[in-house]
């Protein structure tokens, strides 16, 4: 019976992967032939790829401009916003008005939002203060629930399915987090690329509200659809 009933569990979440990642690539060949046919129509795609003169490498020149171009301007780009957006989630954590503190302000005020979603408080504040990295948003919502004041980590998926049931979560609440995961506004750092590439804010906006849009929808189809049928 346990051998069955973990099989059965395994083969559930490798379905369940199979059916996000298939997810995923549809909505891209969808939305790609949205905008195709709609603010793209008429400007020709092409690609060209030139290759550049074959010479001998240079090691050294090439860590170089690896270190420089590379390395050091992602991380540049990386502190320059995971300053302040640490220093914005250390303040919300442990400066307090009336008492509570200011992250259960913002958990309390999105709360009744989040529930049309499929989702609660916590989980939304959680991905808008992962903004500045995705990475984040787990460690917040685990801080969130916890009520501590600084960044957390549960030893153990036992020890973190045990919190996430005893604050409320359902298979609805999983099944929603898992699609907004997958179809939400990307990282500052990917914004910043976008603008930088395309040299317009307006593709920059886009490129953040198209997959937020998305996501919001389906999680608020599956949670309307599980409140009718009762789950």
């Amino acid at each position: 019976m346990g051998t069955g009933g973990g099989l059965g569990r395994s083969l559930g979440a490798v379905g369940l992967l199979l059916g996000t990642l298939m997810l995923g690539v549809g909505a891209t060949l969808l939305v790609s032939r949205l905008l195709s046919a709609t603010v793209l129509r008429g400007t020709p795609s092409s690609f060209v790829l030139e290759l550049p003169p074959y010479r001998r490498p240079r090691v050294g020149q090439v860590l170089l401009r690896s270190v420089l171009d590379r390395t050091l301007f992602v991380l540049g780009r990386a502190a320059a916003v995971a300053a302040p957006a640490g220093l914005l989630l250390w303040a919300l954590a442990n400066v307090e008005a009336g008492g509570v503190p200011l992250l259960d302000w913002c958990t309390g005020f999105l709360d009744p939002f989040a529930r049309l979603l499929g989702l609660d408080g916590v989980i939304l504040t959680a991905f808008l203060l992962g903004f500045p990295a995705n990475e984040i948003v787990v460690p917040v919502m685990l801080m969130a629930y916890l009520s501590a004041g600084s960044l957390v980590e549960l030893q153990g998926l036992d020890a973190l399915g045990a919190l996430l049931e005893e604050q409320g979560w359902t298979g609805v609440t999983a099944l929603c987090t898992l699609l907004f995961t997958l179809f939400h506004w990307p990282c500052s750092t990917t914004c910043l690329t976008i603008r930088a590439e395309t040299g317009s804010w307006r593709w920059t906006a886009l490129g953040v509200l198209l997959p937020t849009a998305v996501g919001m929808a389906l999680c608020f189809l599956v949670a309307s659809t599980a409140r009718l049928l009762g789950f």
